[in-house]
């Protein structure tokens, strides 16, 4: 069992014995995101990939929450900020817009990327070094910004 799946079922297992009914919802979601990935894949998830799929939690809430603010709805968006929050304890520290910026031009030196047709090389060189430390749709907007610029 990876580290990370082995922290987060402790932290489900501590959750039950607080009454934490919460963050115990919030953790059994992840644990059966996690569940269909092994089950469908036929595979034990390593730590990268779990990042991965916790990531895709996120920007799925993410999503959910402009839907329900803008549907009116702010007791749905506030559940799905505070699963964000319990999500992202399992993330890595979230890098700065300094350090984003700074490896956006550390990626444009080394691909070479002149126009917007080095796209996917870009993001290709920068998501294993971003995944889950920065929202990749914003990161995609910087790059998209310099290459125009």
């Amino acid at each position: 069992m990876s580290a990370l799946k082995q922290r987060i079922t402790d932290d489900m297992k501590a959750a039950m014995k607080s009454g934490d009914k919460a963050r115990l919802g919030v953790i059994r979601l992840i644990l059966a995101a996690v569940k269909q990935v092994e089950v469908d894949e036929r595979i034990e998830l390593d730590d990268e990939r779990l990042l991965s799929l916790l990531d895709k939690m996120v920007k799925q809430r993410r999503d959910s929450i402009s839907q329900y603010e803008s549907a009116g709805r702010t007791e749905l968006a506030e559940q799905e900020k505070f699963e964000i929050g319990i999500i992202q304890d399992y993330l890595p520290q979230q890098l700065t817009e300094e350090e984003i910026a700074a490896l956006i031009d550390e990626a444009l030196a080394a691909t070479g990327a002149a126009s917007m047709k080095d796209m996917g090389k870009l993001m290709g060189w920068l998501k294993p070094k971003l995944q889950g430390r920065a929202d990749m749709g914003a990161v995609s907007a910087s790059i998209k910004q310099k290459l125009a610029g």
